[in-house]
């Protein structure tokens, strides 16, 4: 009895190898390499960014040509998108998620950006965000914590901050807004401007 369940519990497990392998070759992994993909915990979980909202953040940001737009966290990177053709402006989103950043490349394509916005698969607290004239985020208040002293550091006086329904603690934006989406939920955006600071 032994040796026949025996039998019976390899030829399962062969049986499974080989079903593996073949789903394998007919799914193959979306998933980056492990050397491409970052180890680093997830700041929020994928959640989209209204259209209406986007476009709420770029305006109360006064977004120009000339701005150069990084969203972390990007997502399907609609707000670079965005800020790209609505306003000419370059962008860069970075994600940890392999299939958000294929599907931000797919965008920027159809929409005709392509050359004004490029997408990484990157830990956003590793971004160089130097040379930002505009940082967007829609990520929890722990992970704006985290990232505020690291944005307030790198950036130049000036650089503005605009972040969907979660604040930067203590740090006081410049102006905010809260109203009602197409489907009734209130939705706030604040904007916040480095005036040379550190905040930890």
């Amino acid at each position: 009895m032994y040796a026949q369940a025996m039998v019976r519990l390899l030829l399962g497990l062969s049986l499974f190898a080989t079903l593996a392998t073949a789903s394998a070759a007919v799914f193959p992994s979306v998933q980056a390499p492990a050397a491409e993909r970052p180890n680093a915990p997830q700041l929020a979980p994928y959640v989209p960014t209204p259209q209406e909202v986007v476009d709420r953040m770029l305006l109360l940001a006064n977004v120009q040509k000339e701005d150069f737009v990084v969203d972390l966290g990007c997502g399907d990177g609609r707000i670079p998108v965005t800020a790209a053709k609505k306003y000419g402006a370059r962008g860069l989103g970075v994600d940890m998620d392999p299939v958000r950043i294929a599907e931000a490349n797919a965008n920027a394509k159809a929409a005709g950006v392509a050359n004004l916005v490029t997408f990484k698969l990157q830990d956003a607290m590793t971004t160089d965000v130097s040379n930002a004239t505009l940082v967007t985020t829609y990520l929890l208040s722990a992970s704006n914590l985290k990232l505020r002293p690291i944005l307030t550091k790198a950036m130049k006086p000036g650089t503005r901050v605009v972040t969907h329904n979660f604040s930067m603690g203590d740090w006081a934006p410049e102006k905010s807004e809260t109203f009602k989406d197409g489907e009734g939920r209130l939705r706030t955006i604040f904007l916040y401007r480095l005036d040379g600071k550190v905040r930890q």
